[in-house]
């Protein structure tokens, strides 16, 4: 099964955006659970919630992704900073537990010249304050390209995350292709190499969702700007291969590119015709 979909706006609440997705042929999608340059959240219904788990059920569709807004740095120098990443985090995932087989992915943060061991020990501190030992929802740590000072631009990194974290198997990860190949793995010419490596260094099992992402940047950039499928360096043939890999089938894959809904609508019937 493919689950293929796109980042969608939660303006309308989240049965809305259940019916976009089936309106573009999408059968998985991913939003923000606030403004993502902000921290305000919409207020919450539980019966719309509700009501986004029995369309999903009566349609189909695989597991969706919640975004962290971009404006937590768990691992910040400054402690109000952290703070904030904390107590957004801890109230998204509250909102969360009203939806079926959701996941949360953030951005682990930068640490801001404090070093990544510091940076590290700080995300898996916020972790075990913000993870609830009967919550559901697994959050997702993202792959990030490694500009600047971002801590997950390696996978080492993000393993010592879980590896330090206690409720580690509350954890995952998501794998952003765009930022993956931006930060020097070579998804386009050995997938199978990449996928070999994440393996051995984090596991498989670990991987629970795909940012399907071209890139404007040439491999190790170390920056991250996103394009449409085939209209950047990873060309449409490394993504035949992704969405037909055995060890990727069954994840959500979710586009990020810089689409409105006729052209997201596009790369998902795409996608699905690359689908053997």
């Amino acid at each position: 099964m493919l689950y293929a979909g796109c980042h969608l706006s939660s303006a309308g609440g989240y049965a809305a955006m259940g019916r976009t997705a089936l309106s573009i042929g999408a059968n998985t999608f991913q939003f923000f659970t606030r403004n993502p340059r902000g921290g305000r959240a919409r207020a919450f219904d539980p019966a719309d919630a509700q009501a986004l788990n029995d369309l999903r059920r009566a349609h189909g569709f695989g597991p969706i992704v919640a975004h962290a807004p971009y404006t937590i740095n768990p691992c910040s120098k400054e402690p109000r900073t952290r703070e904030f990443a904390r107590e957004t985090m801890a109230d998204d995932l509250k909102r969360l537990e009203f939806l079926d087989g959701c996941y949360y992915n953030f951005h682990p943060g930068s640490h801001v010249g404090q070093g990544v061991k510091a940076g590290i020990a700080a995300i898996a501190a916020a972790l075990d304050e913000v993870l609830e030992p009967a919550g559901k929802t697994v959050v997702l740590l993202e792959t990030m390209a490694g500009k600047g000072t971002e801590v997950g631009g390696r996978l080492e990194e993000l393993r010592d995350i879980l590896d330090a974290a206690a409720r580690t198997e509350r954890l995952g990860v998501c794998v952003d292709t765009c930022h993956v190949s931006d930060a020097g793995y070579d998804i386009l010419g050995d997938l199978d190499g990449f996928l070999a490596e994440f393996d051995r260094v984090i596991g498989l099992s670990r991987m629970r969702a795909l940012h399907l992402n071209d890139s404007k940047n040439l491999p190790g950039s170390r920056k991250d700007r996103h394009a449409c499928l085939g209209e950047g360096t990873l060309g449409l043939e490394t993504f035949r291969r992704i969405v037909n890999h055995p060890a990727l089938r069954g994840l959500p894959m979710v586009l990020e590119t810089p689409n409105e809904l006729p052209g997201y609508a596009a790369e998902i019937a795409m996608l699905r015709g690359f689908s053997e």
